[in-house]
């Protein structure tokens, strides 16, 4: 029978670094074949074939590479002989690549995304163990057609749920309320649940500025105007708990909304739906009323990302506060 090939995709980040005395921390500094000769009996989990797709830290990674890495990971899923690509990548930035690839994602063959807090060259670095639950993932049957998928200390998050909470501890990734969707057991993969309301989409490239704006206490339209002045096509504001703003954003929100921009309101709290449930100048109900489309569940950070997406392909919705409702409230 022939052997399951896996095809792990290296773009740098703390997994592939190592301390340099001369820059006094870690750097880029290991391939995708370095990382993979450090753990013991991958080959016998699968074939293995090495692509270098970059080697940078993940706050260096953009849009625009994402979109390029989408490309690169469909490529390899499209050929009959690959079962799997595995990414390796920095965790700054691991939850965004991940839904990024999500939401454009093709292939029912599955794409696991992997990471580590400890650089190759520590003592009881975690990157290793990591990317072998990842190429076990990737070769499984069971994970077909389970989307993308984050995999760090055994444990399979999906990426729309996903975040970063501790910024050292190797136990970081998290899916707040909801919890995993499964884990890597030793004889298999194991499965407890699959995510709903996934909508993809499938632009011929990315085209759509979208810029993120975070709310302050004492926020007015400044910055709203300076992004729409700017040419964005889309604009995230992360309010607060169900996503109310400051008053003085609401006037900003109206003009930027008949310009034609796109306006997704999303909460900077890690759970729950925004939703006008409140009356008072700068609630929903009244950033609703000058145009603005509730995101429902999602980060501000990932919802930027779906709107570039969404308005790449269709950028007719983004005077449609209906359809970007619909998309955007899962």
């Amino acid at each position: 029978m022939q052997q399951k090939k896996v095809i792990v995709v290296a773009t740098g980040g703390t997994i592939a670094m190592k301390y340099d005395e001369a820059s006094q921390g870690l750097i880029p500094a290991c391939s995708g074949e370095d990382l993979a000769a450090a753990v013991p009996g991958i080959d016998k989990l699968a074939q293995l074939e090495f692509c270098q797709f970059s080697n940078i830290a993940s706050p260096g990674m953009t849009p625009d590479d994402m979109w390029r890495l989408h490309l690169k990971c469909e490529e390899f899923l499209a050929r009959e002989d690959v079962t799997g690509v595995v990414v390796t990548h920095g965790t700054d930035t691991l939850e965004e690549t991940s839904y990024f690839l999500d939401i454009t994602k093709i292939s029912e063959k599955p794409i696991v995304t992997t990471a580590a807090m400890r650089g190759a060259g520590d003592t009881s670095p975690d990157g290793p163990w990591n990317i072998y639950c990842s190429v076990k993932t990737a070769a499984s049957e069971e994970a077909v057609g389970m989307g993308v998928l984050v995999c760090l200390n055994e444990t399979l998050h999906a990426p729309g749920e996903v975040t970063k909470t501790h910024s050292a501890n190797p136990a970081t990734f998290q899916s707040p309320w909801w919890g995993p969707v499964g884990y890597v057991d030793l004889d298999k993969i194991v499965f407890r649940r699959k995510t709903l309301g996934v909508k993809r989409f499938h632009p011929e490239a990315l085209t759509a500025r979208v810029d993120l704006i975070k709310a302050m206490t004492g926020s007015d339209r400044e910055y709203i105007d300076f992004a729409v002045a700017r040419g964005c096509k889309g604009i995230v504001l992360e309010g607060f708990g169900r996503g109310n703003l400051p008053p003085p954003m609401i006037p900003g929100v109206e003009e930027a909304v008949k310009k034609g921009v796109a306006v997704i309101l999303t909460t900077r709290t890690p759970g729950g739906r925004v939703l006008d449930v409140y009356g008072y100048p700068g609630s929903v109900t009244d950033s609703r009323r000058v145009g603005i489309a509730a995101a429902g569940e999602i980060s501000a950070a990932k919802a930027r990302l779906k709107l570039m997406v969404v308005l790449s392909e269709h950028p007719e919705y983004a005077t449609n506060r209906d359809k970007l409702e619909e998309i955007f409230d899962i």
